[in-house]
């Protein structure tokens, strides 16, 4: 297999839209944005011949959101202290998070192509030494809601506005420390915390209800003291609407489930555990590129389709 190289480094620098874009406009700005991290992020695990691309591609659609549309975040500024804050508690789909960084512009595109590389910088879990734009080491799974409540309230005893977003992986909810973050959340009031969860309901090797079951997961996080919604993670149009709405109840921290799938939306990857850390070949790379240019077509003749039925006729009416 060839190394990983410059060469294979083909993502652009897409950066944010205007805060007064509209709607229709920012979700398919996100979309572009997800589809372009899921075909860097397929050559990077390819090439590297290492990584965890099934729940990066469960993960993406929401990274893409909050990066592209909901962070009050700055490249320029990355240490503003008034920042949102995100902590990627689910850190070995830092390939993922890299590549989400350099598409908004947090990370050279050009670094990517040291990707797991004997002294790169860009290794298996995020290092806030070394990358801009990472909050928080995270590797460890159950580290980093505990972190995220810490920063939520850091931000309350500030009296600041900044907002604390957390993603993790749900058999990561099987850690007893974050049942401990979680009472603390609640206890403080941290309406500014909004905790997400990537629901892909599975977890390396197994699904979460074989290893050990989180369900009712939504009458548990209420029980915990949190408003809890639940969401379709790949839908970019409802991410963006409740991420962007936080606090859903004053005095309440936010939970967030969004229901995935692993390797979404390859067909061979899609809800298949196998995909937990394995890494495509190069006939399954050639085919997950070709779906992708497939979606991409598919969302352009959505987007036609939608821009005909809004045009308005002569009489003030709308197409049919």
């Amino acid at each position: 297999m060839t190394a990983l190289a410059p060469e294979h480094i083909t993502l652009s620098a897409l950066g944010r839209l205007s805060p007064h874009a509209s709607r229709a406009d920012q979700i398919a700005h996100i979309a572009e944005a997800a589809r372009q991290i899921r075909l860097q992020d397929l050559k990077l695990v390819h090439y590297a011949n290492a990584g965890h691309i099934g729940g990066d591609f469960s993960a993406i659609d929401v990274l893409a959101t909050l990066y592209g549309a909901v962070l009050n975040i700055d490249p320029d500024n990355p240490d503003d202290p008034e920042r949102d804050r995100f902590i990627l508690s689910k850190g070995h789909v830092a390939g993922a998070l890299y590549t989400t960084l350099a598409a908004f512009g947090f990370l050279p595109v050009e670094d990517l192509a040291t990707f797991l590389k004997p002294l790169s910088k860009l290794n298996g879990h995020p290092n806030r030494n070394y990358v801009r734009g990472v909050e928080a080491n995270t590797g460890p799974l159950g580290h980093g809601l505990p972190i995220a409540v810490g920063h939520a309230l850091s931000a309350k005893l500030d009296v600041s506005q900044r907002r604390t977003y957390v993603l993790t992986g749900d058999g990561e909810l099987q850690e007893g420390s974050n049942w401990e973050a979680m009472m603390a959340a609640s206890q403080y009031e941290l309406d500014r915390l909004t905790v997400i969860v990537d629901r892909n309901r599975l977890q390396q090797g197994a699904t979460t209800r074989e290893t050990n079951d989180l369900d009712p997961l939504d009458k548990k996080a209420a029980a915990f003291g949190f408003a809890v919604v639940e969401v379709n993670g790949h839908d970019h149009g409802e991410l963006l609407d409740v991420l962007s709405a936080v606090p859903i109840r004053p005095g309440k921290p936010t939970f967030v489930i969004a229901h995935t799938h692993k390797g979404h939306p390859i067909s061979y990857m899609s809800n298949n555990v196998a995909w937990h850390h394995k890494v495509p070949n190069e006939a399954q790379l050639g085919q997950a590129l070709e779906e992708l240019d497939r979606l991409q077509a598919q969302q352009k003749q959505q987007e036609v389709a939608e821009a005909r039925t809004a045009t308005p006729t002569s009489n003030g009416g709308q197409q049919a």
